[in-house]
């Protein structure tokens, strides 16, 4: 069974953006590249031709990753959780209980999440861990570095 992937709204719109913009710029770009490296001559020697075929090879596999992911996925719906409790878009305020520091994280699917900027995917260890507790739940999540211990302060959407 293929893996479901899911989707916010906007995310599915900037992916569908992004497959349309590769599928009609960005693939005449790269066939206009490959078209003038071949004109240099000698293929053998050309890392123009060389370079160019390496970025129709990356184009391609990007093209290949959207298709799978469009044609399996699921839109999160904010309305379909519970608001009590955490799901995925939810965004949660934890308490850090070794720390004493609060930090805030958005839950998201796979194909969303940016740890950098507060995204967590509900695949990951925390986003598991959260998925599904209340405001006041102490959790213990496992990392590579040992348990880290969490209270939920707040959730809201």
């Amino acid at each position: 069974m293929a893996k479901e992937y899911k989707l916010s709204p906007e995310r599915l719109e900037e992916l569908q953006t992004e497959l349309t913009y590769l599928k009609t710029v960005r693939e005449k770009e790269v066939a206009d590249q490959i078209k003038e490296a071949r004109s240099f001559g000698d293929l053998s020697e050309n890392s123009e031709y060389d370079e160019a075929k390496n970025e129709q090879g990356k184009l391609y596999s990007r093209i290949a990753e959207l298709e799978t992911v469009l044609s399996n996925y699921v839109v999160i719906e904010e309305s379909a959780h519970d608001q009590d409790v955490v799901g995925l878009g939810s965004t949660i305020t934890v308490l850090d209980k070794e720390f004493q520091e609060t930090e805030t994280y958005q839950v998201v699917g796979s194909q969303e999440a940016d740890p950098m900027n507060g995204r967590i995917s509900e695949e990951s260890p925390f986003g598991r861990a959260m998925l599904g507790k209340a405001v006041g739940d102490d959790i213990v999540v496992e990392a590579p570095a040992g348990a880290i211990h969490y209270q939920i302060v707040e959730i809201h959407r």
